[in-house]
């Protein structure tokens, strides 16, 4: 059995008037350590997808099952780190990053030693008593990596993390994520409109059809980019064939579908 299971998973959003279904018959394995991104167009349930991996939404129906355990609810083996940081204004950087270990009880030098450790690979170590508003976004961003990362979750969900930075910035925050990620072994999820980065960063990338949202097609990156840093791999000569290809399944056939 694969390390995360989704099976015919369907979500369906009712009012008192109407029903909206997000995503349907969605049948999708992911192996320990794959680096995932899904993308698609705009509306076809990206995010309604990663809710329900985390557990903060349930299935209409299907189930998605994580190392064996189906999900029910959000649990601390998942890390999500989204568009914008979401840090406490109020917290220094140091309660930011622990803020996950002290809601677990965990709270000694020891069980935050991730955290500090992870903080100066990021080189923010001398930050640590600052406020978020002191720092950068491309500072904060990778402080919301660190607190997603210190409590040490099996899977990681990322909503499109890097769209609000400015494309110098993206670009460096993509080759960081990527190394700590693979540094630490983790499986991850990305939610991306950007073809690149998912080229990039991704063992594989799963397209989504306009809503309700399904698998339309999977990509496979060739071996010997997924050992590139993803600055790297945008100047491999095999990138722009695939960027092309992808591109061309994005686009609607010309009766408009």
């Amino acid at each position: 059995m694969a390390f995360l299971e989704l099976n015919q998973v369907e979500k369906t959003f009712f009012s008192l008037e109407t029903w909206t279904t997000a995503v349907e018959d969605i049948e999708l394995s992911i192996e320990e350590g794959e680096f995932i991104s899904i993308i698609g167009p705009s509306g076809c349930g990206k995010t309604t997808l990663l809710s329900l991996i985390s557990g903060l939404l349930h299935p209409t129906s299907g189930e998605i099952l994580l190392d064996k355990e189906i999900i029910e609810r959000p649990t601390p083996e998942t890390g999500y780190m989204l568009q914008q940081d979401y840090l406490f204004p109020w917290l220094n950087i140091k309660d930011n990053i622990t803020l996950g270990l002290t809601t677990m009880g965990k709270t000694t030098d020891v069980d935050r030693q991730l955290a500090f450790q992870l903080l100066e690979t990021l080189g923010l170590s001398d930050k640590i008593d600052h406020f978020p508003s002191q720092l950068s976004g491309g500072m904060r961003q990778r402080v919301a990596l660190v607190r997603m990362l210190s409590t040490d979750p099996k899977l990681l969900l990322l909503d499109e993390p890097f769209s609000a930075l400015d494309y110098q910035t993206k670009l460096k925050l993509e080759d960081l994520v990527f190394s700590t990620i693979k540094e630490h072994h983790k499986t991850a999820i990305l939610v991306t409109h950007d073809i690149g980065e998912a080229i990039a960063m991704s063992d594989r990338i799963i397209l989504l059809t306009e809503r309700p949202g399904r698998i339309n097609k999977e990509f496979v990156v060739p071996l010997h980019l997924k050992e590139k840093l993803p600055f790297d791999v945008r100047t491999d000569i095999e990138f722009n064939p695939l960027f092309q290809t992808i591109w061309k399944e994005m686009e609607p056939d010309e009766d408009g579908s």
